[in-house]
């Protein structure tokens, strides 16, 4: 059995637009992570349907790494939402709000390049707007963040990877060896479903918006892939919370 302590908690109320990290949280069966991509920012260029949609439809720091540098505080009782960038001040708005999206989409449009398809409206699901077309939670190695920063010799921010749990205890990578296996963090458990392959944001440093870091590189020439994290179910709600101890069976 392995094991260890949950370090980080981590959140993204509106997709590719900012990251919040919490104390703890509770875990309902089936579902994401609560308001973990909630909202996601349509571009002018999106075809979408009804429910779950592709990333390609919404703007993201792959085409903005501007867009990587926004910080974000959500007020789940008021629906409210704020933002923070290093060249774009604070907005604070209520995503729901068609009222507020104008407002919105004239802060951000400035962190979207010209050439790309700008941002259009806000839109949400009914679920967690992740990259994987079922409810994800995505579980993330602090052991393979370490051994990964020290191959490149850049001290590698766990923001980049816009994860949710990540966990502190196991060997580096020796979360490809839990495919299938269950995680128990407090009382919710989580069955783990598939590994995580990464795109460009991850080359971005999360304080500047800058891609400054070829992770994409580094993660094929030295494992043969760009995978870094995994997608897990909850299949046993509960509440769980940074410090808590975790168990893979």
């Amino acid at each position: 059995m392995t094991g260890g302590r949950l370090e980080h908690i981590c959140r993204h109320p509106i997709k590719g637009h900012g990251r919040e990290t919490l104390a703890s949280v509770r875990l309902s069966t089936g579902e994401c992570l609560p308001w973990d991509r909630h909202w996601a920012v349509a571009h002018d260029a999106a075809k979408l349907t009804d429910g779950w949609n592709p990333c390609v439809n919404f703007a993201r720091a792959a085409k903005a790494p501007a867009l990587m540098a926004i910080e974000s505080t959500l007020d789940e009782d008021t629906g409210t939402v704020t933002l923070r960038h290093p060249d774009r001040g604070e907005i604070t708005f209520r995503p729901d709000d068609a009222a507020d999206t104008p407002r919105f989409i004239d802060w951000v449009r400035p962190l979207n390049p010209a050439n790309r398809a700008q941002p259009a409206r806000i839109v949400t699901a009914g679920r967690g707007m992740t990259d994987s077309d079922f409810p994800s939670v995505a579980i993330l190695n602090m052991a393979s963040l370490a051994d990964l920063s020290a191959r490149m010799g850049h001290d590698l921010s766990i923001h980049r990877w816009r994860g949710n749990l990540w966990l502190s205890g196991a060997p580096a990578w020796d979360e490809w060896n839990w495919i299938g296996k269950r995680l128990t963090i407090g009382d919710a458990v989580l069955e783990i479903r598939e590994r995580i392959t990464r795109c460009s944001a991850t080359t971005v440093e999360p304080a500047t918006g800058i891609s400054d870091a070829d992770t994409l590189r580094a993660l094929e020439s030295h494992f043969g892939h760009q995978d870094f994290g995994l997608y897990a179910v909850v299949v046993t709600p509960g509440t769980i919370a940074t410090g808590d101890a975790w168990s893979l069976e």
